[in-house]
């Protein structure tokens, strides 16, 4: 009997999962995996799905641009024949202060140089997702109360002169009426004619592939293996998995490997410490700088403070 109901548990596990917006838009959860150390984009048969039963249909690819969508668009685009139309580049004004150097207790200060110094880290994914994939890009600014004006003046100003679309989102606050905006401004570039590039080949080495993402991509310079990896890497060639797509395990909060380099001002090198097959899955996990792979969830999750009152309210998300 027992074995029978977990058979009915992995069957309906293999179908995505209906859900609900709070404004009642419809939703797939369907796969989770972060995208610093997984491939950061929901199940393929989740998207198609979506693709079918809507005119237009959005997807999240975890973290930065140079994490879960550069794995979206080499990795899941590639296999499910998927070619987007455009993408949503998100970012926030305390984001990009802190990558122009601006300590944590001070990003809730206006400050336009931290702003300006930051700004090559957003026209870098800008550029990636343009120049290097291909796709139409508009840039969503979460607008938060802390924001000054100033700030916002200048960072409009300096995308609308690279002729860079900007939308201000207030979703956060008003729902959907907050992101009515970015709404209009993604329908019209989904208009407008996109080409898909990927960053290799899968007939090139594993190597080349890492070293097209690294340089391309991140902006490195170079890229260091350890002993550990290149044995893996003949190993993985010899067993015949060099073909596959490669996903790269890496930081977050940097375009390198080292979370504290905010600016990557000055060149740097990405350090491959091993390369893990996953044949299951379809690529190649490649290990680089520190990386941890278990992901860091918090001792209490959010999950324990939501709750529906007697009046059948839900309570507890904000």
């Amino acid at each position: 009997m027992l074995r029978g109901s977990l058979a009915v548990l992995l069957k309906d596990a293999i179908k995505p999962n209906l859900v609900q917006t709070l404004e009642h838009t419809p939703a797939f959860v369907h796969g989770g995996p972060f995208a610093n150390i997984a491939h950061g984009a929901n199940s393929i048969r989740a998207t198609k799905l979506a693709l079918k039963l809507a005119d237009y249909c959005v997807t999240e690819a975890g973290f930065g641009a140079d994490l879960g969508a550069e794995k979206f668009l080499n990795i899941k685009c590639r296999k499910a024949n998927l070619k987007p139309d455009v993408v949503v580049c998100v970012a926030t004004i305390k984001a990009l202060k802190y990558h122009g150097g601006l300590s944590k207790e001070k990003l809730f200060d206006e400050d336009l140089v931290a702003l300006e110094n930051g700004m090559h880290n957003l026209l870098k994914h800008i550029h990636n997702i343009h120049e290097e994939f291909g796709l139409n890009v508009v840039v969503a600014i979460n607008q938060y109360k802390e924001d000054s004006k100033e700030e916002i003046n200048f960072l409009q100003k300096e995308l609308e002169k690279r002729n860079i679309p900007i939308s201000l989102v207030q979703a956060w606050e008003y729902g959907g009426e907050g992101a009515i905006d970015l709404a209009k401004k993604v329908v019209s570039l989904c208009n407008e004619n996109s080409n898909l590039k990927f960053t290799y080949n899968l007939e090139e080495t594993i190597e080349e592939k890492i070293e097209k993402i690294a340089t391309k991509i991140y902006g490195a310079d170079s890229v260091l293996y350890t002993d550990t990896a290149k044995k893996t890497i003949k190993k993985i060639n010899d067993m015949g998995y060099g073909n596959l797509p490669v996903c790269i395990a890496k930081t977050q909060y940097s375009f390198s490997d080292d979370p504290k380099n905010l600016e990557c001002k000055e060149p740097f090198t990405i350090h491959v410490q091993d390369v893990i097959l996953k044949a299951g899955a379809g690529f190649v996990v490649v290990m680089t700088g520190k990386i941890f792979t278990m992901p860091g969830l918090p001792k209490v999750p959010a999950a324990e403070k939501i709750d529906i009152d007697n009046k059948g309210n839900i309570v507890g998300i904000f």
